[in-house]
């Protein structure tokens, strides 16, 4: 029998494979979560003063704080580490790697390059770890939907609750990768995909591994002979240079390139800043993480409806996420009371972070479903991939304060409402069947009918149409734009 037929035996969801899910959702996302974001906490700045009388007794003293702060930086160039110690003062409250190496003023960038090292890593990761699973199997389950994103905003939260409770950051950080070297013990206890192992040719272990399945599932005891099937060979094979060789994959591929990147710079910075919100920054980063709960089941309600879809509401929340952004800058700089007391710097960042996050979550599912089958891994790795770049720029994106108070959220508002345009470039998907091979991907052109509506023809790109290029008016489809959910691609 094939594999599926097997699963039908040994249990499609069974108790086993909701245990997996529970594993890899939830303990590897709270993980992951906490790592994304880890200095947010060990390489915040906490308040600090200095003694101004010590430290400027080589400068002239002057009663202008831009002066001031301008000599005081540059003291820090020259400062010996006993001169740090003598002069420098930070607040006890908690410890971070800036209040052990002194890392502010000119030598801040220092923690944001740490950050960035995070997201180097990860980038690597995506390039080698990706090519290594299709050669040696995948022991993870990728979950459709937002199962995994939602433990991802909850370990957020965690992360918060753990700096609140563990103020030494050497600690923290112990604690967190702890919760690592667990996940990667559970692993081991995890059996090989069957069905990977199936469509390698490698019979003997799928039907090991569906064996455990079913004992696991309390199944009774069955006997079975995979075999595969009789029209079986090998899929058809691309490389990245596909995804550029068609016009219309280059086309989508450069669009969703930008929104990954730009989800992933508005995402993370956004994050690693709740910083410099103001009141505490345990309840900013909890907030920060509780705020996308809700998103996910927004956007997963909004994508599934006619009226919306997959790029109508991508484009929805990266536009509001940029708004929320750009309304930064007509903030007043100083605490103020009335309506800027509730509309701040704080209520607007939370806000663009759900947008956000949002907007993140949908472009998972809405790039599966513009690439086919034959190049779906390929497209899905390459935009991963180029997140992250967004992800070591991130971390720098704050540090831009220092020429213009509000100068990040510029960056961030300008880059989501352009991603936003970008996005309405694209075709929608719902309702759409997914394409198998690159021969399927159809070829869109649009016409006016009557200076009212727009309509869409699909050209069939063979042979049979250069044949029938006399009689094409006459058999050509159009569908009304109002029925775009509806076309066929």
């Amino acid at each position: 029998m094939e594999v599926e037929e097997a699963f039908s035996l040994v249990g499609q969801m069974g108790l086993f494979q909701v245990w997996l899910c529970v594993l890899l959702a939830a303990l590897l996302q709270l993980y992951v979560a906490t790592e994304a974001v880890l200095t947010a906490l060990v390489g915040a700045i906490p308040p600090y003063h200095w003694d101004l009388e010590g430290i400027l007794t080589n400068h002239s003293h002057s009663n202008d704080t831009t002066i001031e702060e301008n000599n005081f930086r540059k003291w820090l160039l020259t400062a010996s580490w006993n001169d740090l110690h003598k002069y420098i003062h930070f607040n006890r409250n908690f410890t971070s790697i800036a209040s052990e190496w002194f890392l502010i003023g000119n030598t801040s960038y220092k923690i944001s390059v740490a950050s960035s090292c995070f997201f180097g890593g990860v980038f690597v990761g995506v390039i080698t770890f990706g090519q290594l699973s299709d050669h040696f199997g995948r022991k993870k389950v990728f979950l459709i939907g937002s199962l995994g994103c939602l433990f991802f905003a909850v370990g957020i939260a965690q992360y918060a609750l753990l700096g609140y409770l563990i103020r030494s950051w050497r600690l923290l950080a112990v604690v967190v990768n702890l919760e690592g070297v667990l996940i990667f013990l559970l692993c081991l206890c995890i059996p090989e995909s069957p069905r990977w192992l199936y469509s390698q040719g490698r019979l003997h272990e799928a039907e090991d591994s569906l064996y455990l399945i079913a004992k696991r599932n309390y199944k009774p005891k069955c006997t079975f002979s995979l075999k595969l099937p009789t029209a079986w060979s090998c899929k058809e094979s691309c490389s990245i240079m596909d995804l550029f060789r068609n016009k219309i994959l280059l086309g989508r591929t450069l669009v969703m390139l930008f929104i990954w990147f730009v989800c992933s710079l508005v995402y993370y910075g956004l994050t690693l800043n709740v910083g410099d919100l103001g009141g505490s920054i345990y309840a900013n980063l909890a907030l920060s993480g509780l705020i996308e709960i809700p998103a996910y089941p927004l956007c997963v309600y909004l994508i599934s409806q006619k009226w919306f879809g997959r790029k109508r509401t991508l484009a929805a929340f990266l536009f509001l996420g940029g708004l929320a952004s750009l309304l930064v800058m007509f903030l007043p700089q100083q605490k103020a009371t009335g309506i800027f007391a509730v509309v701040n710097n704080r209520s607007l960042s939370l806000l663009g972070k759900l947008t956000i996050s949002s907007a993140f979550n949908i472009v998972y599912i809405y790039t599966s479903e513009l690439y086919p089958t034959v190049i779906r891994n390929v497209g899905m790795g390459t935009c991963s991939m180029f997140s992250r770049v967004g992800g070591i720029v991130a971390p720098f994106v704050p540090s831009l304060k220092v020429i213009y108070w509000c100068l990040p959220y510029i960056v961030f508002g300008v880059a989501s409402v352009l991603s936003g345009f970008l996005s309405l470039l694209l075709p929608e998907t719902l309702n759409s069947p997914l394409l198998e091979t690159l021969s399927d991907i159809p070829v869109y052109s649009y016409r006016r009918l009557e200076g009212e509506a727009m309509s869409l023809k699909i050209l069939e790109d063979s042979q049979s149409d250069q044949d029938s290029s006399r009689i094409e008016s006459d058999n050509e489809e159009f569908y009304d734009a109002s029925e775009e959910t509806q076309m066929i691609k």
